[in-house]
């Protein structure tokens, strides 16, 4: 994508009123509404795991937009863990090679964008994880290996059932305690 066509892009996003959240895939602006109970409960119980078993070196961020403009992507995971150093910064951005895992938990309204459009844009973003929580399907599944293109691994597991999340955390993911939707 032409750098200056993704400054605008850019800059319309910033624009918008507090509040909305968006992410930038392509030509497109995806803004997204606030999250349910359901899918914070949600995200603090894999929260609490990943931070068991982060290395000290990364810290965990939520809101903060991973940037690639080379490729003409802006994308704000519902977790990421970062180095620590890419933290020390008044801006919400950061370059999105440095993310170590992007985890979201689906929305109920509009699941094409963490199933379609993550699955498409973060390999190419270079984050070498990606975790997806979906509550509608009672599943959780993780993307690894890209290649720049697309991630070559993909592993599922039914809630209530364990999933392995490899280095730099290294642990079993307990999908029990996660709540469905419905």
């Amino acid at each position: 994508m032409d750098p200056e066509h993704f400054a605008l892009l850019e800059e319309a996003r910033k624009a918008l009123p507090e509040g909305f959240k968006a992410e930038i895939s392509g030509d497109a602006i995806v803004m997204m509404v606030s999250p349910s109970g359901i899918h914070q409960r949600n995200l603090l119980v894999v929260r609490r795991q990943f931070d068991a078993h982060a290395p000290g070196d990364l810290l965990p961020s939520e809101n903060t937009d991973l940037v690639s403009p080379g490729v003409g992507k802006s994308r704000n995971p519902d977790l990421t863990y970062l180095p620590a150093a890419v933290l020390e910064t008044t801006d919400n951005q950061v370059p999105a090679e440095v993310a170590a895992i992007a985890v979201e938990l689906v929305s109920p309204s509009n699941p094409e964008n963490d199933w379609v459009g993550k699955v498409r844009d973060y390999p190419v973003m270079r984050i070498p994880l990606y975790l997806v929580v979906d509550a509608r399907l009672k599943t959780v599944t993780l993307f690894s290996r890209p290649d720049g293109s697309r991630y070559h691994r993909r592993e599922d597991a039914d809630f209530g059932e364990v999933l392995r999340i490899p280095e730099p955390f290294d642990f079993d993911l307990d999908s029990a305690p996660l709540l469905p939707y419905a």
